[in-house]
């Protein structure tokens, strides 16, 4: 494991927002979406993975993340979203402008495919973001090096169509805005152990590369 510098401070300043975090640490949130794509999916995933964090690193997050929608202000109150789920992920023009607003100015999105979504996610971004592309990430990115090594990229999870996992980032001015997780199910390896019955090596796989992306996020915004 890496050791992270990591400077924390009452109000984290960046790009004209203003992220809060008090006494209880840095707050995050899941999306919570339109059209039927059960965002909602693995509710304890993302509570394990900060508490998981909180473990190994010397960062504060609360462990009370919220759920918000895309086309509300207040994804701007949370330098971090997930988002996740099956299907589905309807829009409109208020959402997508509010979207790229949040992204522009400093906010990180991280999306993890949970089977399904992958065509809808890749049309979301298309509609935020016209001129940009997906690209994969190569295995030296930092996002896979960040706390814990992965040399040869995103764990596997859960099979799938039984490809090989991939990472995929947008950028915005040379930042990473946006890393989606294509065919690793990193979510279903942070839930409780009883939901999907993951053996304790690849929940500790999902955990851990969850928290090299938290911490990136957390550190380059």
């Amino acid at each position: 494991m890496r050791l992270v510098p990591i400077l924390l401070s009452f109000f984290f300043f960046t790009s004209g927002l203003v992220y809060a975090q008090d006494i209880n640490g840095f707050e995050i949130a899941r999306v919570k979406y339109r059209g039927g794509g059960d965002w909602y999916n693995d509710p304890s995933s993302l509570s394990n993975l900060i508490r998981y964090t909180n473990q190994y690193v010397p960062i504060s997050i609360n462990g009370n993340y919220e759920d918000v929608s895309l086309g509300s202000t207040d994804i701007h109150s949370y330098p971090f979203l997930f988002l996740t789920g099956h299907g589905t992920i309807t829009t409109n023009n208020t959402e997508v402008r509010n979207l790229r607003k949040y992204l522009d100015n400093g906010g990180f999105l991280y999306v993890d495919d949970d089977y399904g979504l992958d065509e809808h996610v890749r049309q979301l971004l298309k509609e935020v973001y016209p001129d940009e592309e997906l690209i994969e990430l190569p295995f030296n990115h930092p996002i896979y090096n960040q706390v814990f090594e992965f040399n040869n990229g995103l764990p596997k999870i859960h099979e799938h169509d039984n490809q090989s996992p991939k990472g995929f980032g947008l950028f915005r001015n040379g930042r990473l805005v946006v890393f989606y997780t294509y065919e690793s199910n990193l979510g279903d390896g942070w839930a409780d152990p009883e939901v999907h019955n993951n053996a304790p090596d690849v929940r500790e796989r999902a955990l851990k590369m969850g928290v090299n992306i938290l911490v990136y996020a957390l550190t380059s915004i």
